[in-house]
């Protein structure tokens, strides 16, 4: 089933999405309870320009798996998008609030893994501590704004060194 799925979204990826249709289907016969062939035949409504057909199947893929990110923001965006158009959809109340229920605990656990990252390391010095004075220091300045990089292959190629 995954195989099958992945093969699914590979030709997706690719453009091929008569092929990519024909093998979510495939995935969603073979298990009537998976939310992400029907998220697929949904992304395969949107590049065909089907945006009712495609919040349509969102929503069905939220009835399956309630927790689908995919699902949640694909079905978001297509109501936000046929509401600019002026054919607002019905959004079913269970929808919205797992829409809301998801994003706050997407906020937090945001807040919580920015609260567990390590702090950022402390700047490495460039320059020495003490380049001296005079010619001494001069060069040893000119030499930390050097760059060390060896110029770059197509730069090399055309014998700029």
């Amino acid at each position: 089933m995954i195989e099958l799925l992945l093969q699914a979204e590979r030709t997706l990826n690719i453009g091929l999405l008569d092929a990519a249709e024909r093998l979510y289907r495939q995935a969603a016969e073979t298990d009537p309870q998976s939310a992400i062939a029907v998220v697929g035949l949904a992304r395969i409504a949107v590049e065909r320009g089907d945006d009712l057909g495609s919040w349509l199947l969102a929503v069905q893929a939220l009835g399956l798996d309630p927790e689908n990110g995919a699902a949640i923001r694909l079905e978001t965006r297509m109501a936000e998008i046929l509401d600019a158009r002026g054919e607002s959809v019905e959004r079913p109340g269970w929808v919205v609030e797992n829409e809301r229920l998801w994003r706050g605990r997407a906020t937090t656990e945001l807040a919580e893994a920015a609260s567990a990252a390590p702090p950022p390391a402390a700047p490495v010095a460039i320059y020495p501590a003490d380049p001296g004075s005079g010619a001494a220091r001069s060069a040893a300045l000119d030499a930390a704004a050097k760059p060390t990089r060896r110029p770059g292959a197509l730069a090399r190629l055309l014998g700029r060194r």
